[in-house]
């Protein structure tokens, strides 16, 4: 019965964040992404979502929608696995709350002359738990 409980908790996280984790799904089909299943998690990469990446308002190595993290490239998505998986997990707490929440903190950092990524708390929290290299 104890295993019963963790196994369930992690059933509804996927669930949770199942909305997120479809659109990244369906966006990584409709850009060719070469798909790989790693920890629990959907990786992603290809050329045009390198060029998505880059394209962002803020340039990514990676990004992550539910439990789809993309990449520029398979290298990418290593060097960016912990501060993504902490992304991961966000959306596991989060739901269907987090991208509006996420963008809420931006804006009022933007409003107040702050940095809307890097001082935006899902962002510290990630880079927090990642690698110096990345600090």
């Amino acid at each position: 019965m104890s295993k019963l409980i963790p196994l369930s908790r992690r059933i509804l996280a996927y669930i949770w964040a199942s909305p997120y984790t479809l659109l990244g799904v369906t966006i990584g089909l409709l850009l060719g992404g070469q798909f790989r299943w790693f920890e629990g998690v959907i990786e992603i990469h290809s050329r045009r979502i390198a060029n998505l990446l880059e394209g962002l308002w803020v340039p990514a190595m990676a990004l992550t929608l539910g439990h789809v993290v993309f990449g520029h490239d398979g290298d990418a998505l290593e060097m960016t696995r912990v501060h993504e998986r902490v992304h991961v997990r966000q959306y596991e707490r989060w739901g269907p709350a987090f991208v509006p929440a996420y963008l809420i903190y931006w804006w009022l950092l933007q409003r107040r002359g702050q940095d809307g990524y890097r001082e935006n708390p899902f962002e510290i929290e990630a880079y927090e738990a990642d690698t110096p290299q990345w600090h």
